[in-house]
């Protein structure tokens, strides 16, 4: 009986409670947002946005590539008889790189000869009338396809370079049969590999925004983690034409003259471009906030009175300044650069000069 009684006073505070609470609650409370943008007002200093002029640089990583690269391989499947080079070797165009068995290569040179002799033979039988020009025809047919085909093996049982370079893999030895399947890290067959090392290539993939500003010739400089503090020029000799979807980037392709081989196919590089003069909202670091748990970054603007918040992306970075880019800002606008921490968007504000 004592324990009900406690238990019906307990319950009437509480519903007591609720009711006064119910009572003072207001639509502002639900959110807790709307009544603390609505019912306070934060002391914030601001400054007037205008444009900078400023040298834009970009800076991008890049993979050095070799400038010509090839995978050298007869046209058919067969024996290797000799190969001339190891791998590190420096070669020559046209040097004998690769000797293969010549077996067929005899036996359609034998051919060929026995033909040419039914030919000439058949050429003379014609002329006076012992043969008819249908069977003259077939032996030339048979003449032809036995030449190209000692033509093609005669190609295919010596390999040679086609460009001065360097000898960067070798895939068999000395009487191992080469099948033509795939053996190489490309995919690709081949005997030996062979790449061009005076020039370079870099891929550079940029992001779309500077996809105006970047044309055939310009120059770029490359930095490599190997060679700290040296920069090696490249230039531009390709901008591929689309846009990857999945990145939002472009690819560059530089040519890096590299006569002292200084630098090598797959090292890691930065390449680095400046970019015309141009005019940008440039602003104080501390201006800058970031929503907790991603890597967006906005500010506040005080417009009629209140804190807008507005998303940006960064651009370059200028001691404690940094550029910020965004389409909801414009010249003039007055961005909160203290007390900016304790805002919410629509909160009122009082500006302090």
């Amino acid at each position: 009986m004592e324990f009900n009684s406690k238990l019906k006073g307990f319950v009437t505070v509480a519903a007591v409670i609720l009711a006064a609470y119910g009572c003072s609650s207001s639509p502002g409370d639900e959110t807790g947002t709307a009544f603390e943008a609505g019912d306070r007002t934060e002391v914030v200093r601001v400054l007037e946005l205008g444009y900078s002029e400023i040298a834009r640089s970009i800076n991008y990583t890049a993979n050095l590539r070799a400038f010509r690269e090839v995978h050298l391989a007869p046209a058919q499947p067969g024996r290797v008889d000799r190969i001339h080079v190891e791998a590190g070797d420096r070669i020559g165009r046209g040097q004998l790189l690769v000797e293969m068995d010549r077996t067929q290569l005899q036996q359609a040179r034998l051919q060929l000869e026995s033909i040419e002799k039914d030919l000439r033979r058949m050429d003379t039988l014609r002329k006076v009338g012992s043969v008819t020009q249908q069977q003259y025809d077939q032996v030339r047919t048979q003449y032809d396809l036995t030449k190209t085909n000692v033509g093609f093996l005669t190609e295919n049982t010596t390999l040679t370079a086609p460009f001065d370079g360097r000898v960067s893999a070798k895939y068999f030895e000395n009487g191992e049969m080469f099948s033509g399947a795939p053996n190489t890290p490309a995919g690709k067959a081949a005997i030996i590999t062979l790449f061009q090392t005076a020039r370079l290539k870099a891929m550079v993939n940029v992001s779309e925004r500077y996809y105006p500003h970047i044309s055939e010739g310009m120059s770029f400089a490359i930095t490599a983690d190997v060679w700290p503090g040296e920069v090696f020029g490249g230039t531009v000799t390709t901008v591929y034409p689309t846009i990857d979807p999945a990145t939002r980037t472009f690819t560059v392709e530089l040519v890096v003259p590299n006569s002292d081989e200084r630098l090598r196919p797959g090292m890691f590089a930065r390449a680095t471009l400046e970019l015309e003069q141009v005019e940008a909202f440039v602003v104080p670091a501390l201006a800058l906030l970031k929503l907790q748990g991603s890597n967006e970054r906005f500010v506040f603007i005080e417009e009629n009175g209140r804190a807008k918040r507005v998303v940006v992306e960064l651009g370059e970075r200028f001691d404690d300044m940094v550029e910020i880019v965004s389409d909801e800002i414009s010249e003039g606008d007055r961005l909160v650069f203290a007390g900016q921490a304790r805002l919410v968007d629509g909160v009122a504000i009082e500006v302090q000069w």
